[in-house]
């Protein structure tokens, strides 16, 4: 199975809606002090193998960011191979979110 990417705008409007995926942010805490969406879980991606499992219902859907979108596609390909049963990535990640959904977010 493949990793498929969801677009902010889509994100935004399964948020708004109330059938958004959970979101995992994979940036480190400097990165998030700088931007971040709310309700959100936080694993830095260097720790989402030792925590993941634990932390996160592998039957629930999934989507992943970081800032640009590469670490997160790295993750979400991870927990693909983990068995999780919908995983997407975020294409370009909160950098994108916030030239095309909500630029109030800021950038980096």
């Amino acid at each position: 199975m493949s990793v498929q990417q969801m677009t902010p705008a889509e994100l935004a409007r399964r948020r708004a809606d109330g059938t958004a995926p959970t979101v995992l942010d994979v940036r480190e805490p400097g990165e998030l002090a700088l931007c971040s969406l709310p309700d959100v879980v936080h694993i830095p991606m260097r720790l989402v193998a030792a925590r993941a499992l634990q932390e996160l219902d592998p039957d629930a859907p999934l989507v992943v960011m970081c800032h640009h979108g590469v670490r997160s596609m790295a993750v979400a390909s991870w927990l693909d191979e983990q068995d999780f049963s919908e995983v997407w990535n975020l294409a370009g990640g909160i950098d994108r979110y916030a030239v095309d959904v909500d630029p109030g977010i800021g950038r980096y």
